[in-house]
């Protein structure tokens, strides 16, 4: 088993990976001040509480968008077993060709998530990640990655949007009865659900239209429960996509040629 961990801007994900099976998953908030020892101990807790042991972690590999972690996280894995860490980025075999003008500016969760869906579904393939950002990508026919679009979270706009208007409060992140809502709440519920499911529709026909194929469209991602039950495409809701994708990319790293 492999200890895989996926860092976000809001939430790392984290999870015991083996090639048939992932073992267990869990989540937590993102921290940039907790020290190694903080993160060792929450994922000793994690581990165990799944009821799994230390022991059995024989490798573990980490991607993330918030560099000032990676060392930090590295430490915290190497206190509890004797591996070190693969991180992903520049140097890493991934199998994934990515055809943008710059390469190295691709977040590696946007990577992970590729590949994973690449080894899983038919291609061409359009992947939605919603976190911090909502991220709508494009691998086509030939498994090559061609760029996608990013767009402000489903959270962030929330608290945008009650930050900046000052009748505004926060609401829980539920889909009201009806698009038409007839209190403040529900007009909002309305908004962020609804508004948000119509404009990864409206994406994903735009993009449709400027790839050969017909795409298979999958969502990962900690809210995409809460919109893409909405949409009206056929979008195949995977949660733990780049968990997977990180043991892909685990695997072709330690494979003895």
């Amino acid at each position: 088993m492999i200890l895989a961990i996926d860092v976000g801007n809001t939430n790392i994900v984290l999870g015991g990976v083996t090639r048939r099976e992932i073992h267990f998953s869990a989540r937590i908030q993102t921290d940039k001040n907790k020290t190694e020892d903080e993160y060792a101990v929450i994922i000793k807790t994690l581990v165990e509480i799944n009821r799994c042991r230390l022991e059995e972690i024989e490798g573990a590999i980490i991607s993330s968008v918030v560099p000032q972690l990676n060392e930090v996280l590295k430490k915290a894995v190497m206190r509890l077993t004797p591996c070190q860490p693969m991180i992903v980025g520049p140097g890493l075999k991934t199998g994934l060709h990515i055809c943008i003008d710059n390469p190295a500016t691709l977040g590696s969760d946007i990577v992970v998530g590729c590949v994973a869906a690449s080894a899983e579904y038919p291609k061409p393939l359009i992947v939605i990640d919603m976190g911090t950002a909502t991220t709508v990508v494009v691998v086509d026919r030939d498994g090559i990655y061609r760029g996608g679009v990013i767009v402000p979270g489903v959270k962030v706009s929330m608290q945008s949007l009650t930050k900046n208007a000052a009748l505004l409060q926060e609401i829980s992140l539920e889909a009201p009865g009806k698009a038409i809502g007839t209190n403040t709440a529900d007009c909002m519920r309305s908004g962020i659900v609804f508004g948000n499911a119509a404009m990864i529709d409206g994406l994903i026909d735009r993009i449709s239209s400027e790839i050969d194929g017909d795409p298979t469209v999958v969502a990962t991602g900690g809210l995409a429960p809460k919109i893409i039950p909405h949409c009206q495409h056929k979008i195949f809701l995977d949660p733990n996509l780049l968990l997977r994708g990180l043991w892909i990319i685990y695997d072709k790293n330690t494979k003895k040629t």
